[in-house]
């Protein structure tokens, strides 16, 4: 490897050439507003930015790994095209301001696109969840069988953990969405620039107030990389649970076989590679996350060239959440729930008990004693094999004297998820408010 390669960005940073003609043409508009440069002058680099515009847009755009990055690649082809208005083109500005500029358009419209897809995926999660939302399913603490559900009310709290990813983005967006072009090289400019004007142009909420940090902060590029690593472990939550439901010791759901692929050798398997694949490529994520942040730990004020290599974690925790967020809608879209086997495992989990001891602690008896009450019965059934709705009446009050015929009304997985009737719980009427609630907000 050459010093040329060791140095040169381009062919990580040439992904920015849109935002990087944007944020020049933005200059070029200010620099004539301000008299620095001629209307002509204006004419001819606009000119110019829309044939480069259209060689990129057809692939003839030739990129040079000697001209280092995506910023003097366009201006060297600018001032081929039209001359001394594209060395003028600068005036003003620094590579330093340029580049952060540029960076954060591209993060700007990285995370709009990644609203849009987080959009669409929670979607999906909400047809599903209105189609299952009366299926009944075990709740589990410790992956273990604790109460019933529904497998609506369990997908609402994938959304749950989504719809805060999405605030955690568009937080992230409006700290991104200030203007560091006309900080320069690190101490502003002597020319008479009008910044609030170039920010309004692109469309920035304001201004960097401090020249030194303009060109420095990468701040913005950490939180993306954080908000996007807790959509990660979101997604590898989700993708362990989908996971294990595959399996055939719980035999939940089904995903389309688009999503899944089989053994070289065992023709009988079905492995979950797309959840595989999420559950991976959260580490990835986590590790560009580090990255920026070690990358950071120890630079002075105020620019350094260690800031090249901020964009290559960048750029991929931006596709890696894109693409896992894309695929996803399309999965769930293609999940089917599989109710007869969630019955049979809430059979197996006296996954009502709960519901007995609430039974016995509103017929007056102290609820300690009814959770030893309880515990005991389940041993009973233990014993003989069956769930608690079939022990007998006299076999339930052997228990506890305060049991009656009613108590069979309690112990039905229907009877638990409809007695758990308030916001935010397993209720199917609960389920479907909620599920309407959160189309709402979206």
């Amino acid at each position: 490897m050459n010093l040329v390669s060791y140095t040169a960005s381009v062919n990580v940073d040439k992904r920015m050439w849109h935002q990087d003609i944007r944020g020049s043409l933005a200059h070029a508009r200010m620099l004539a507003r301000q008299a620095i440069i001629s209307p002509s002058d204006l004419a001819d680099i606009e000119r110019g930015m829309a044939q480069i515009v259209s060689e990129i847009e057809a692939g003839s755009f030739k990129w040079s790994l000697d001209l280092k990055d995506v910023h003097l690649n366009i201006e060297y082809r600018l001032t081929m095209l039209v001359g001394d208005a594209g060395k003028r083109l600068h005036t003003g500005r620094s590579r330093n301001d340029q580049v952060a500029t540029d960076i954060r358009l591209y993060l700007r419209d990285a995370i709009d696109d990644i609203l849009t897809l987080l959009k669409t995926f929670q979607t999906s999660l909400l047809d599903l969840a209105e189609r299952e939302a009366a299926t009944p399913m075990p709740g589990c603490t410790h992956l273990q069988v604790a109460q019933p559900v529904t497998f609506g009310h369990h997908l609402l709290a994938w959304f749950e953990m989504t719809r805060r990813d999405a605030e955690r983005f568009a937080d992230v967006r409006k700290r991104t969405n200030f203007l560091p072009l006309g900080a320069a090289a690190l101490a502003g400019t002597t020319y008479p620039i009008d910044r609030e004007f170039v920010a309004a142009e692109l469309g920035f909420a304001g201004v960097c107030e401090n020249s030194l940090d303009a060109v420095s902060d990468r701040d913005f590029a950490i939180e993306f990389c954080a908000a996007a690593s807790m959509l990660m472990m979101h997604f590898s939550r989700m993708s362990e649970e989908l996971v294990l439901w595959m399996n055939p010791r719980f035999g939940f759901v089904r995903i389309a076989d688009r999503f899944c692929t089989g053994s070289s050798i065992m023709p009988q398997k079905k492995n979950p590679d797309v959840p595989e694949l999420a559950r991976g490529k959260t580490g990835r994520v986590y590790g560009h996350l580090m990255s920026l942040l070690t990358l950071m730990k120890g630079q002075p004020l105020a620019f350094n060239k260690d800031n090249q290599e901020d964009k290559e974690p960048l750029f991929d925790a931006v596709d890696t959440v894109s693409d896992t967020l894309r695929i996803s809608a399309e999965m769930i879209a293609g999940i089917t729930a599989r109710p007869e086997n969630m019955r049979d495992a809430l059979r197996q989990g006296f996954a009502t008990a709960t519901d007995l001891a609430d039974y016995l602690t509103r017929k007056g008896l102290p609820f300690r004693d009814a959770h030893e009450a309880v515990g005991l019965a389940v041993k009973r059934a233990e014993e003989l094999g069956v769930d608690l709705p079939q022990l007998s009446l006299a076999e339930l009050q052997a228990f506890s004297p305060m049991i009656g015929e009613d108590v069979f009304a309690v112990l039905t997985v229907e009877g638990s998820l409809n007695s758990r009737d308030h916001i935010g719980g397993t209720a199917p009427k609960r389920v479907v408010e909620a599920i309407l609630s959160a189309r709402k907000r979206l």
